[in-house]
Order: structure tokens, then C-alpha cells, then sequence
């Protein structure tokens, strides 16, 4: 057995003594199976978009408002002074940049779509090096990379309080997390500085259900997902929540492009990818995929729980719904899409995420985009001259009270003038 090797296995082993994660467990074992089977290999670096310059994305009106919003429905990309983000791995940006198995541990929040800040639009897209076009000072975004298996600083990781692995049920932790961190930031207005918030969680509990199919199901989920978002929306003031809709994680079942590192894949996701084709196990987690996406569909969107606050709004952004893996010009699984695991997102990834949350942001109810895949071109749209502010369902409720409140009025009228003729 070369060094490097021996090496290897004994950092595996021993990160998994001291760690004690369940993912970073799972990580290792899926180490030590492929070193045992195929040796240490190396990949080849990713393409990864770094380099290239993202021009073209110049916005006629990028002035914050004259005077800061009191109402969640009026507030413009430049009024945003704060950004945030929770959830999981993608969110960390776990192995983004990553050129070969051992580097996957790694979290490059500095690069992650929701809450990376490394350099400005020129060096990558994400939504905070859009917003720095309209407010250069914004603040929050993760700055440099940090380890899985190590908690990390403020100074590194920003307000990007996501964690590598979280289940829904660890969810209502990061949401007080984030409340007792702004409450005590420096240089902000806890009260009066405008907040977007990104999260993306819920994945994990599907990789996990056939695990644990009370803990992972549908309504476990929706438990927690409804006690963290209460607890945004009653501690909060002046926030703009994002929630990303799920995607449908059977789709990772065509991600395999026989490599060492998809074995970690069969690992991290196993409830989903291990199982036969057409399988009653498979159509069991095609079906709770679908329950969870329509359930945080009905949370938000429907149950109207999170429209009566006037400085909050908390809004479902879709994009992901129908999405399915990048292919390249022929056809093919586009691998520069994928971390070397086979199952998170390199940069390129991380940047579709970014442009169309971004873009979903600014349109309406009912006229939000969707991706088809990660390797379709995205335009960044600009805020309309008509209407410069962020989408919120806040607006959208208000127009439906005030349609109803018309229609109240003519009803009163009308049963008025009818007692009054008899």
C-alpha cells in the first residue's frame, strides 16, 4: 500500500472517531470501500466556469429606494442590506470546487448560489454578487471555504448557517441560529436593515426515508419546516424568506458515470439511488418526493399562515420543480455539472441555481420560471420599470383582500337595496 494511501485511511478513521456525523460517517465508509476497490485515483479538474467574464447583466434603475421601505412589497434589490441562507450541503458548497474525492469535504461557501461572496459578478454569479450591484455594502455572504466535519466561524462562512447533512428535523436549530446571530451582529440594524433569507432543505430527509419513514415522512417534514418558518416570521422584522421548492431527487439515478466517486453517491442518497427500476420501493420515494414538494406548496402558498405581517414575506421559489440533470450538446449527462461524488453541484451548478433564484425573485405569482436542466442558458432579468421591487406573496394577498373586500361590498349593497324595495 503506497503512503498517500495509508494516509488516507488513517485521516478517514480517525475523523470518524472524533466527528461522530452521521454524514461525515457515511462519507468515510464510502471512502474506505472505494480505496479498498479501486485504489487512489485522481479526476481531472472540472470545468468549473471560473475565468470567463459574466458581462452583460446592465440594469437601467439599480437606486435603492428614496427613503427605506416600511412594507415588504416595496422593497428594491438596493433597499436588501443583509443576506442570509440555511439548509444543507448545496447550500454549503460542498465540494463546488472540488477536483478530485478528497477534496469533497470541503465547503466553499464563498461560492455557494444563495449566500457566496467571493469577488463580485465578474468572478462568479451568485445572488449576492448580484445584489452588490445594488448595494455594494451588502452584508452577510460567506467569505472563504470551511471544513465539513469543523464548525465554522462567522468570519468564514457569513451568515451561511446552513450545515452539511441537516435534516428537516434539525431545521428549527439553524432558524433560532440565525435569529440569536443577527440579534447580537455588528454594524446592522436587527430592526430596521432589510434581510433575504435563502433556504433549501428537505433533501436529506429523502435520501434518509427509508430509513426511518416516520422521522423522514411527509408530515415530519411539514412539522418542522412550519415551526422553523413561524419562527422567522414572528422574530424577524423586515425579512423577504426564499424557500426553494424541492426537485425531484429520482432524477440522480441517471448521474452515474461508473466512477469511484459515484460509490459515495449509492451512499449519501441510498434511500433513492440503491433501489430497482420500477421497484415498489423506488415508486414509494417518487410518490413521498411528490408529497413533500405539494405540501411546502400548500404551507406557503396556500394556508396563507405567513401573509399578515407586513414587514415579512415568505415566498416559494419553484425553479427546481421539473428540473433535470445538465447534459451536454449530444445528449449526455454533462459530468462538469457534478462534483466528483456524482451528487452535489461544482461551481457551474451552483451558478444556474443562483441566476434563477434571482430571476424568480422578480417575477410574479403564477409567472415564475422554471429550470428544465442545470446546462440550459439563463439570462439574468432586471428588476421592471413598472414594478423595481422584489415579488412577494405580501402583494399578491393584498390584491385577493382587496378584490374580496369589492365583492363583499357589492353583495351588502345589493341585499340592502333588495330589503328596501320589499
Amino acid at each position: 500500500m503506497v503512503p498517500a494511501q495509508v494516509t488516507v485511511i488513517a485521516c478517514c478513521l480517525y475523523l470518524q472517531q472524533v466527528c461522530g456525523l452521521d454524514w461525515m460517517g457515511s462519507y468515510m465508509d464510502g471512502m474506505k470501500e472505494q480505496i479498498s476497490t479501486f485504489g487512489l485515483q485522481q479526476f481531472p479538474e472540472k470545468s468549473t466556469g471560473w475565468g470567463h467574464k459574466n458581462r452583460g447583466f446592465d440594469c437601467p434603475n439599480i437606486s435603492p429606494s428614496p427613503e427605506n421601505p416600511t412594507t415588504v412589497d416595496r422593497v428594491r434589490p438596493g433597499d436588501v442590506k443583509i443576506v442570509a441562507a440555511l439548509g444543507d450541503s448545496l447550500t454549503t458548497g460542498i465540494g463546488a470546487n472540488a477536483s478530485n474525492v478528497l477534496q469533497i469535504p470541503i465547503e466553499y461557501r464563498q461560492l455557494s448560489w444563495s449566500i457566496g461572496g467571493y469577488g463580485n459578478l465578474s468572478d462568479i454569479i451568485t445572488l449576492p454578487n448580484i445584489l452588490k450591484i445594488f448595494n455594494p455594502h451588502v452584508v452577510g455572504f460567506g467569505k472563504r471555504s470551511t471544513l465539513s466535519y469543523k464548525p465554522a466561524s462567522l468570519e468564514d462562512a457569513g451568515l451561511n448557517l446552513a450545515v452539511t447533512g441537516a435534516n428537516s428535523f434539525q431545521f428549527p436549530e439553524q432558524a433560532r441560529h440565525l435569529i440569536d446571530t443577527l440579534k447580537s451582529l455588528p454594524g446592522i440594524s436587527f430592526q430596521d436593515d432589510w434581510k433575504v433569507i435563502t433556504i433549501f432543505i428537505g433533501s436529506n430527509d429523502l435520501c434518509d426515508y427509508c430509513k426511518n419513514k416516520t422521522l423522514f415522512s411527509a408530515d415530519s417534514f411539514i412539522h418542522y419546516m412550519t415551526e422553523s418558518l413561524d419562527m422567522l416570521q414572528e422574530e424577524l422584522p423586515r425579512s423577504i424568506v426564499n424557500v426553494v421548492q424541492l426537485l425531484h431527487l429520482d432524477r440522480l439515478r441517471q448521474v452515474n458515470d461508473q466512477s469511484m466517486g459515484c460509490i459515495l453517491q449509492r451512499i449519501f442518497c441510498s434511500c433513492v439511488v440503491q433501489p430497482k427500476e420500477n421497484s415498489t420501493e423506488l415508486l414509494e420515494i417518487i410518490e413521498v418526493n411528490q408529497q413533500f414538494q405539494e405540501r411546502l406548496a400548500h404551507l406557503i402558498k396556500v394556508s396563507g399562515r405567513y401573509d399578515g405581517k407586513k414587514d415579512f414575506a415568505l415566498v416559494l421559489q419553484p425553479f427546481l420543480k421539473h428540473i433535470e440533470p445538465a447534459t451536454d450538446q449530444d445528449g449526455f449527462i454533462d459530468y462538469s455539472f457534478f462534483t466528483p461524488d456524482c451528487f452535489h453541484l461544482t461551481v457551474k451548478g451552483h451558478e444556474q441555481m443562483a441566476k434563477a433564484l434571482w430571476n424568480n425573485m422578480f417575477q410574479p405569482e403564477g409567472n415564475k420560471s422554471y429550470l428544465k436542466t442545470f446546462s440550459e442558458e439563463v439570462k439574468l432579468l432586471c428588476p421592471s420599470e413598472t414594478h423595481p421591487y422584489i415579488y412577494t406573496r405580501k402583494m399578491v394577498s393584498a390584491k385577493a383582500a382587496s378584490s374580496s373586500s369589492t365583492i363583499s361590498t357589492l353583495i351588502i349593497t345589493l341585499l340592502c337595496i333588495s330589503l328596501v324595495s320589499s
